[in-house]
């Protein structure tokens, strides 16, 4: 029993003094959760729960010990308890009492209370309602104005407020059936002022497209002015380049004026193309708008560019380059002002298209075309075109290309042009010498050619040398060449003397030289008018070197005076007039031996067995020193004196040939003395004429050989057959000194064919049988030895 007591003792001891460690936790508040899941970790929760009943076991043991140990003192404090209690009824009554007094008057203050507060919440109500309607009011005031601004046309103020609508309002909008109106409707207006925007530009497409040939020719017609201004102050420092004056160039005075009257007619209005490109920018449709608008004008552009089929084209061909130039004179400001509604690249691309087209264009109607005129025409307005273009920027060389490829087929039709006026002005030639009565004649029709012999002004009125055919066709050829350098000048090459020059030569050549040609060998001509055609041609080989000047000044500063000038530097059709002049001389003196040997018959006309000598000698002569006369006073006045000599040698050398073959003519049987006497006599009249002219003409100071000379071969048969002494015509140094050009065939012949009569020459009425028989002996001997000799 004891060992157990002190067993359960111990045991007592050992959970006591856990009770105590517990009883101490629980004392100081301490948290005895770990303790609790200690207990249950370990699988101890009934220990636990022992200690925990034990700790309370020993509380209520302490609190009975303290009660027992304040017995009175609690007996006292519940008395005052009763005391405190009759004291809290008396007051419980007092505040029942008060509390009903307070909820009397307090229900009269709650009902104002609650009426209070339901005004308050009325206010609040109010309030809120009053701050959505003022936000709807704003919204559909915005909405009023936006509808306003688009019924005005004022589409970026519109969207702009659509814009503040959609940004600063549409959140708050507290009408949620208005907020859905409004959230709807904006799409559509916007496809509404981006239609009518649209439709603005295309407005505005038509109007540019109907200004666009005015702007065009407005542009061109400036062009042309600065060109017409440029060629006029040229003209004038061409005119007084030989003074050495400078001109003025009053293009700076003058232009000012018309440029400033040209931009006021060039003025075209961009705004709608501005405001459209502003509002598809605030859209955010900026580049479908520019993609609208390239392919637009390019539609434009192809239409443009069509030809009229119910219209000529060199009647159409000033509009419809205008419209071009104007096109892209405006594609030109709008890239450089729109902000990017075009590109470079797109302008090129439009430009390329158009070049395109306009080359095939000019291509395909120049081939057609057969006049120069129109093509010239054409070939300017192009070249305008393209200097317009070219200030804006634009590559003009495919359309200069196009033109100087066609530059064979203008020549041609200008030659063809040339040939027909100069055909026409040489049959209608009257081959007379023209006869100018007033100065301002002798200017246009000889000083403009430099057809002048003399720089002193003549009296007048004035017998030209030449017939109207020259200044005619003078005037033929300088057009001819204005022509070529029109065609040439504002193309491809700066420098064009060369080809103007070559269709120079090919006009004086194939055309003028040509038709010079078919005239002389025609076979329709007479002397005067071979005469004249002669002279004509000598004037025209001088009017080259005009003609050469004239187009070295139309070419520009580049050729120099003195470079044309040299002999090497001459044309080539000059050669060849000189070819043709000769052969207008031959054609001349072929006429003139004809009328010569119809003066000249002298086996019909000539009494060649007549019993006597006539001292006048035969009557024909006196018809043939006056045609001679008349065509040697003829060529004196109207060829050079080179011509003149040629003519003068060759018709009296042919006198002296007929003179010659008369004797041994086949019809001439025989002739005696007086026959020799009288041809003598027509030799001598001839000589005397033909030494008068020679010198009276100015040609001694020239020639060494006079006319006379013409005659000598005639002169010495006379002589031989008139000496006494026949038979020295076989002595050399005799025959070298007075008979050289005579053949002595020829003289043999005429020998055997002179039979003097008893009372000839070689006989007389007092000795005639001594001299004739002399004389017959030596002519005998000089035939004989004539025949020893052959």
């Amino acid at each position: 029993m004891d060992v157990k007591a002190k067993r359960r003792s111990e045991v007592d001891n050992g959970d006591e003094g856990e009770d105590l460690v517990l009883a101490t936790l629980i004392a100081n508040g301490d948290d005895l959760s770990p303790l609790v899941r200690h207990a249950f970790e370990m699988g101890r929760p009934e220990m636990l729960l022992r200690q925990l009943n034990f700790v309370v076991k020993k509380k209520e043991a302490e609190i009975e010990d303290m009660c027992k140990t304040h017995y009175e003192e609690f007996i006292l404090a519940v008395d005052e308890l009763r005391g405190v209690l009759v004291d809290a009824e008396e007051l419980k009554s007092e505040l029942q009492s008060d509390n009903f007094k307070l909820q009397q008057v307090g229900t009269t203050l709650l009902v104002k209370l609650e009426e209070l507060l339901e005004s308050y919440s009325v206010k609040k109500n109010v309030t809120e309602a009053i701050k959505m309607s003022m936000n709807c009011i704003q919204v559909l005031e915005l909405c009023v104005k936006c509808n306003n601004h688009i019924s005005e046309a004022q589409f970026y103020p519109a969207l702009k407020t659509v814009d503040l609508l959609e940004k600063s309002y549409m959140q708050s909008i507290p009408a949620r059936a208005l907020k859905l109106v409004i959230e709807k409707r904006i799409p559509s207006i916007k496809l509404h002022i981006e239609k009518k925007v649209c439709s603005q530009v295309n407005e505005w497409m038509v109007l540019i497209r109907s200004s666009c040939k005015k702007i065009g020719q407005t542009a061109i017609g400036r062009t042309a002015s600065v060109r017409q201004r440029d060629e006029e102050i040229l003209e004038r420092q061409r005119k007084v380049d030989d003074l050495n004056i400078s001109v003025v160039d009053d293009r700076v005075y003058s232009l000012d004026v018309e440029e400033a009257d040209d931009d006021s007619a060039m003025q075209f209005d961009l705004t709608p193309l501005y405001r459209a490109c502003h509002i598809h920018s605030c859209m955010g449709i900026l580049e479908q708008f520019h993609q609208y608008y390239y392919k637009n004008r390019l539609l434009q552009l192809n239409s443009d560019l069509e030809i009229s089929s119910s219209q000529p084209f060199v009647e159409s061909y000033q509009t419809l380059l205008a419209q071009i130039a104007g096109y892209f004179i405006v594609e030109d400001k709008v890239l450089r002002t729109a902000g990017g509604l075009l590109v470079e690249d797109q302008v090129e691309t439009m430009w390329e298209t158009a070049l395109s087209k306009m080359t095939s264009m000019l291509d395909m109607q120049f081939s057609h075309m057969n006049s120069a005129t129109h093509l010239l025409l054409i070939k300017d307005y192009v070249t305008l075109v393209g200097s317009t273009l070219r200030k804006y920027g634009y590559d003009i060389s495919p359309l200069l290309d196009v033109l100087d490829s066609c530059r064979d087929k203008y020549h041609l039709l200008l030659l063809a042009d040339c040939r027909r006026k100069i055909i026409d002005v040489i049959e209608n030639d009257s081959y007379e010498q023209m006869v100018i009565k007033k100065e301002t004649d002798y200017e246009h029709h000889v000083l403009s050619f430099s057809l002048q012999t003399s720089d002193i002004m003549p009296a007048f009125p004035y017998v030209a040398a030449f017939s109207s055919m020259v200044p005619e066709a003078c005037h033929i050829v300088r057009s001819f060449i204005k022509g070529s350098v029109d065609y040439l000048s504002h193309g491809v090459r700066t420098s064009f003397f060369d080809i103007v020059r070559k269709y120079l030569d090919k006009l004086l050549i194939e055309v003028l030289n040509e038709a010079l040609q078919d005239t002389i060998n025609g076979g329709n001509i007479t002397v005067s008018q071979a005469m004249q055609i002669a002279a004509n041609i000598s004037v025209l080989e001088r009017a080259c070197d005009f003609f050469l000047r004239h187009v070295a000044q139309l070419c520009g500063k580049g050729i120099s005076v003195r470079s044309i000038d040299k002999p090497q530097a001459a044309l080539a059709a000059k050669m060849l007039l000189k070819t043709s002049r000769d052969a207008a001389y031959i054609t001349l003196l072929s006429l003139v031996n004809a009328k010569l040997d119809d003066y000249m018959k002298l086996t019909d006309s000539a009494l060649w067995t007549t019993e006597e000598a006539k001292p006048n000698g035969n009557e024909y002569l006196n018809e043939v020193v006056f045609y001679l006369d008349s065509l040697m006073s003829t060529a004196q006045q109207i060829l050079p004196l080179d011509a003149m000599y040629k003519v003068g040698t060759g018709a009296l050398e042919h006198v002296s040939n007929i003179i010659v073959a008369a004797f041994l003519s086949d019809s001439v049987k025989r002739f005696n003395a007086n026959a020799v006497m009288n041809i003598n006599s027509d030799l001598m009249m001839l000589e005397g004429f033909a030494d008068e002219k020679f010198y009276s003409s100015g040609l001694g100071e020239i020639y060494k050989d006079s006319f006379k000379s013409c005659l000598i071969e005639a002169r010495q048969l006379i002589n031989l057959l008139s000496s006494s002494q026949p038979e020295n015509f076989m002595n050399p140094v005799i025959r070298e000194k007075n008979y050289y050009a005579l053949d002595y065939k020829k003289v043999a012949n005429i020998c055997d064919k002179f039979k003097d009569s008893a009372d000839g020459i070689f006989g007389s009425l007092s000795n005639k049988n001594t001299k004739q028989s002399a004389k017959k002996k030596s002519m005998d001997m000089l035939k004989k030895r004539l025949k020893d000799f052959n």
